[in-house]
């Protein structure tokens, strides 16, 4: 069993026992209580095996093991205090700088108003925002490059700390041109399972929340198979098949006429929308500031006035 560590308090008193001159001294120094100086002093010189100090009516001196013992606690004392300005520093600069991940959806069409937000209240946060799929952004946790990630996915491992932040609905989207935009009657979700799809990348929360919601979908190979939102909406819209997106991603898309959306048959297809984080399960700091504003409930678009 290892030596137990050295009491830097102990050592404090020691050093200033040695340099006022006396024990009485050297305690108030420290704001310490004579009585328990003097016991802590006799704690050091038991754990030494030697005196340490020499005691006289004038007061204390140190004997010569104590004049070394008292070196070498000046040295260790200085890489302590060297290490907690190192840890004040350290802190500082990440209640400053905040590593965030975030899947594409949330990152395009919900991360910019957070961070807005964000800043108006805490104008010291910088965040450092990486785009990624929900596995990668997983990925970064596991590895400390990132401190706070937030994914779409409905699979999140036991290994993190979670909080749900809110539903985001997947739909249906097909080019205006495509057979399904006259369609009168809703989708079946085992039609849907066996057509295929322009998909998102394996390892993209939409794609899996789509597969968990519809597993036999797995089974039919995609059409393509593309690395972004963006790319999707352009293959849809330009006849290449129907795709199952995040409203988020699309609502623009159909406003504008560029997509069209079909019904299906059944409840709405949902999805988490999930924060994620490891470490301590309490968040702090900056972290903590911006799983709250996404918290917050979504605000609705102000009516213009007449």
């Amino acid at each position: 069993m290892p030596e137990t560590l050295p009491n830097l308090q102990a050592l404090a008193l020691f050093v200033a026992v040695v340099d006022e001159g006396g024990l009485g001294a050297g305690a108030r120094r420290l704001g310490m209580h004579q009585p328990n100086a003097s016991r802590m002093i006799a704690q050091l010189e038991a754990r030494a095996g030697t005196a340490l100090l020499e005691r006289t009516p004038r007061g204390s001196r140190p004997t010569s093991a104590g004049l070394l013992y008292a070196a070498h606690a000046r040295t260790l004392l200085e890489a302590a205090e060297d290490f907690s300005a190192w840890l004040r520093h350290s802190r500082d600069e990440e209640a400053r700088e905040l590593r965030v991940g975030a899947s594409l959806t949330i990152a395009e069409h919900l991360m910019p108003a957070w961070l807005t937000e964000l800043r108006a209240s805490s104008s010291r946060v910088r965040v450092d925002l990486a785009v990624q799929n929900s596995a990668q952004v997983l990925e970064g946790l596991r590895d400390g490059r990132l401190q706070l990630g937030f994914i779409e996915t409905p699979h999140v491992p036991g290994t993190v700390n979670a909080r749900w932040l809110r539903q985001d609905e997947l739909v249906v989207v097909v080019s205006p041109q495509h057979p399904w935009a006259a369609r009168t009657q809703p989708l079946s979700l085992e039609e849907l399972a066996v057509t295929p799809l322009v998909v998102r990348e394996g390892g993209s929360g939409t794609r899996e929340a789509f597969e968990e919601l519809v597993p036999a979908a797995v089974r039919t190979p995609p059409v393509q198979e593309l690395g972004s939102n963006a790319a999707v909406r352009v293959a849809v819209a330009s006849g290449a098949g129907p795709a199952v997106l995040s409203m988020l991603a699309v609502s623009s898309s159909l406003q504008e006429g560029q997509l069209h959306r079909v019904e299906v048959e059944g409840e709405r297809l949902r999805r988490p929308l999930t924060v994620v984080w490891t470490g301590p399960r309490r968040l702090s700091g900056a972290a903590q500031e911006l799983v709250a504003v996404a918290s917050a409930p979504p605000r609705s678009p102000r009516r213009s006035r007449r």
